[in-house]
């Protein structure tokens, strides 16, 4: 089925994306959990990217065989690798270090981070609205932090913030790809390729475990495995525009784990920075969605959003 051919199933788009966001919040749940058994973050990655790569394979066996993933720009998609697994590494160190609901929140300044690098490597045209929720979203930062307050570890929120400044770096690198490459042609790649960092990393780092935390392993694996699959999928069904607000869901996913395995209830400058972030997010969102409906003019005369 051709992509014009293809239906329009917003409902199913979203009950994917839904899907990807849950699974994504129990796969950093159990990270941390984990991390609290004594697996070092390294093995985490490991297993998050060995256990996927079946997962991986299969789709690709279906959708395509492997002859369907053959590629001519292996440099760029070892590059995206690196880039995707620092982020991910970064990532799962962040909700290692702040407790679950603050990790998601500041994870959601992703699109902040994607303007400024658009504006500052793409030299893309942004103009007051977007530099605007930039800004909102940054207060919406300081709001939930309270850096005079103490209330989180200083080195948590560092790479908390890292994580979203390289998963937006992902962003651009992932739109280069997606000029040439298919959705599931970029996913076996970062999945195939990060093997082989992660398997020389792996001898350093690995331990025996419980049968509990071997439990916990195949559960980093499996429901990252089925996000992954699920957040390509849905772009399949249903518009960006209409997908991504789903991604905000995480707050509340990660807070009701969180209260699951023991943590606190999110402070009330939690809940106002996260409502300032995640309407920064939604904003910068639709200001795309216009753009692109935009018919295409001279670079001369384009509106900065």
């Amino acid at each position: 089925m051709t992509a014009p051919d293809r239906p329009h199933r917003p409902l199913f788009a979203i009950a994917l994306r839904l899907t990807a966001v849950i699974c994504l919040s129990v796969m950093f749940i159990t990270v941390r959990l984990a991390s609290e058994r004594g697996v070092h973050v390294v093995e985490s990655l490991f297993y998050r990217q060995a256990l996927a790569l079946p997962v991986v394979l299969a789709w690709v066996m279906m959708a395509g065989g492997l002859h369907s993933v053959q590629t001519r720009r292996i440099r760029i998609h070892a590059s995206r690798m690196m880039l995707g697994l620092t982020g991910m590494l970064l990532n799962f160190l962040s909700y290692i270090l702040l407790p679950p609901a603050e990790a998601a929140t500041i994870g959601f300044t992703m699109p902040v981070f994607g303007t400024i690098l658009s504006a500052l490597i793409l030299h893309e045209a942004t103009g007051v609205h977007r530099w605007g929720a930039v800004l909102i979203g940054f207060v919406g930062v300081l709001v939930m932090i309270r850096p005079d307050a103490g209330h989180f570890p200083i080195q948590g929120v560092a790479v908390a913030i890292a994580a979203a400044l390289v998963t937006a770096s992902v962003s651009l690198v992932l739109r280069e790809l997606g000029r040439t490459e298919p959705a599931g042609v970029v996913v076996f790649w970062f999945t195939a390729l990060s093997m082989i960092p992660l398997g020389i990393a792996m001898p350093f780092v690995a331990q025996a475990h419980d049968p509990v935390t071997w439990a916990m392993l195949l559960m980093i694996g499996l429901f990252g495995g089925i996000a992954q699959l699920c957040l390509t999928s849905a772009l399949r069904w249903g518009p960006v525009s209409v997908v991504l607000p789903m991604d905000y869901s995480a707050i509340i996913w990660t807070t009701l784990l969180g209260l699951a395995i023991g943590e606190d209830w999110p402070m009330a400058t939690t809940w106002i920075g996260a409502t300032l972030i995640v309407a920064s997010g939604l904003y910068i969102a639709w200001r795309e969605h216009v753009r692109a409906r935009q018919p295409m003019v001279s670079p001369a005369v384009q509106r900065p959003g």
